[in-house]
């Protein structure tokens, strides 16, 4: 049974009408960075809970959750109603298996995010521990309109913090953006559109790829990988080439 442990809200950022991210600073037990935990709010006398991954890096004492409103959910509009003083339910401890020390060696490892997925990967960057075993590292977020980019300028940022190991690159299915691919994460895969601007392969011999978001973006992309590059799910008992975490 999960321990929770009563938070603060410090600050909300609205990023769009629906897109927002929560800050909370409460006593949770140590965590690794891509894991996630579950916020909870007593709703008509009933303890409402979702899980949502940490952007935050480990070492950060203000939790941050990016979050999608979804107006007839039960608890995202109540956590977009949230005020800096408020209160919030966390559990203690993080769970989950989408960290680093899962992930194989590889010359090229491949983090592809959609939405709010992207919050995973920026708290295992933001944290940088266990990436100089990498060569290169390509941070693939993709959304619907580019004003879903939310953390964009962050991606930026740690571009120049790892000085030529990072490279992203943004993807909007919904319109056309300056600096951003158009179209869905499978399809740029198989036409090549993705390989060719970000400059690398993504192939079994030098590559490891994770993925994280969108239930269906998730299957599409690994059977597309298994019958087009021969990449297999990564297992511990049988080393792959794919790690995935379905986002809902």
């Amino acid at each position: 049974m999960a321990e929770w442990v009563n938070g603060k809200v410090v600050d909300v950022t609205n990023w769009t009408e629906n897109l927002f991210s929560i800050k909370v600073n409460a006593p949770v037990a140590p965590f690794t960075a891509g894991q996630f935990a579950k916020l909870a709010l007593e709703i008509d006398g009933e303890r409402v809970q979702r899980a949502y991954s940490y952007v935050s890096a480990p070492d950060n004492p203000d939790l941050e959750f990016y979050l999608v409103n979804v107006p007839e959910g039960k608890l995202s509009p109540r956590l977009h109603a949230l005020q800096p003083g408020d209160q919030i339910m966390v559990t203690k401890e993080a769970a989950g298996f989408f960290v680093l020390n899962e992930v194989p060696e590889c010359e090229t490892l491949w983090m592809l995010a959609t939405g709010t997925a992207i919050g995973p990967y920026l708290s295992i960057l933001q944290q940088g521990e266990g990436l100089t075993r990498f060569r290169h590292i390509v941070l693939v977020h993709a959304a619907r309109y580019a004003a879903d980019l939310s953390y964009l300028p962050m991606m930026q940022q740690l571009v120049e913090r790892y000085q030529g190991q990072l490279r992203i690159q943004t993807v909007v299915s919904r319109e056309e953006a300056p600096g951003s691919l158009t179209g869905r994460v499978p399809a740029l895969i198989e036409n090549g559109s993705l390989e060719r601007a970000v400059g690398l392969p993504m192939d079994a011999q030098s590559s490891h790829i994770m993925l994280c978001g969108n239930p269906q973006m998730v299957r599409d992309t690994q059977q597309l990988l298994k019958d087009t590059r021969g990449m297999q799910k990564h297992l511990r008992r049988k080393p792959g080439h794919i790690t995935s975490e379905h986002y809902w």
